[in-house]
């Protein structure tokens, strides 16, 4: 047997064994000796056993799902909330050198600042300004997020969950709201209404021969009804005539 056939074999053997494959959405942390030598980017690397150490880091968009928090508004109500953070690592040695778990340690800093951003508004506008807030936890998370090259791309708040005491009274105040709305909107038309009777009624009382042309288009009005019983309508003008008839 040729010698070169075993060495052939060792060194494919080794070959497999040193080989190192880097996706295109990692970064290879590589340790020599222990200390941070180099960082690989995508494609075939030799990694030398027993010397060195490779740790691949994800560098794609993460969607981390904050759990059901509870928090207590400026106004003293105690709400649950969750929210969905997404994140890039953008220096993959600081997010493995500078903190021990990144994908746990900006889990944890959300449910944090998330907790503190819900204590400084009060319900109302926790509810009108969802966006608002997450944007003001985005920065916070980033800022501090900043040292352990992480890369905050935005924070959305998912749901609020009040109390079931507080939603009934929501929809009661929701429902006198309405019923006040539906007063006012009712007496406006009543004064509308009124306004335009007093007004034409002083049309009537100030206009010769008004009043009588008003009985007439009211008594050709009832005569198209198909109706039994007729109404007549008579002037207190015409009243006062009769009176004065008899008298004489």
């Amino acid at each position: 047997m040729p010698v070169f056939v075993p060495v052939a074999i060792i060194v494919l053997v080794l070959v497999i064994v040193c080989i190192r494959q880097i996706n295109q959405y990692d970064r290879g942390i590589v340790f020599t000796m222990g200390k941070f030598s180099t960082i690989w980017q995508p494609g075939w690397h030799i990694l030398i056993p027993v010397f060195q150490r490779l740790i691949k880091v994800d560098v794609r968009v993460k969607a981390v799902d904050v759990p059901d928090q509870e928090a207590i508004t400026k106004d003293n109500i105690p709400i649950r909330i969750n929210a969905v953070i997404y994140y890039k690592v953008q220096d993959a040695a600081k997010a493995v050198i500078e903190v021990e778990d990144f994908f746990n340690a900006v889990s944890q800093l959300a449910q944090t600042t998330m907790r503190n951003a819900v204590g400084e508004v009060v319900l109302n506008e926790l509810l009108a300004n969802k966006q608002g807030v997450s944007e003001n936890i985005k920065k916070v998370v980033d800022r501090v997020s900043d040292a352990w090259g992480i890369d905050v791309q935005s924070v959305e708040l998912k749901d609020i969950i009040l109390p079931e005491s507080l939603k009934r009274t929501i929809a009661k105040v929701a429902e006198a709201e309405r019923e006040k709305q539906a007063v006012i909107i009712n007496s406006e038309g009543e004064v509308g209404a009124a306004a335009n009777m007093a007004k034409a009624a002083e049309i009537l009382a100030t206009t010769p021969g008004a009043l009588h042309l008003r009985t007439l288009q009211s008594i050709n009005d009832l005569s198209s009804d198909q109706s039994n019983t007729t109404v007549w309508m008579i002037p207190v003008e015409a009243l006062k005539a009769l009176e004065g008839l008899a008298k004489k």
